[in-house]
């Protein structure tokens, strides 16, 4: 599948396989992400999807619990 927006973010204070899923759940939800993947060891978060906002994928994060780093 085509994405038009493929975005990646560094993420802070992720350190196990459940900050993975949380930051993946809540940033799945958010309207026009396809695919949310984490690399935990290197902090990074990849979203793949047609036509979401940049706010909604930073809130998602923050709702989960972590921080984007600048």
């Amino acid at each position: 599948m085509s994405y038009a927006d493929i975005r990646e973010y560094q993420v802070k204070g992720m350190t196990c396989q459940h900050c993975v899923q949380s930051v993946q759940q809540e940033v799945s939800g958010v309207e026009g992400v396809e695919v949310a993947s984490v690399n935990l060891p290197e902090g990074r978060l990849t979203v793949a999807g047609n036509g979401f906002a940049d706010e909604a994928v930073r809130a998602a994060i923050d709702e989960a619990g972590y921080e984007v780093a600048p």
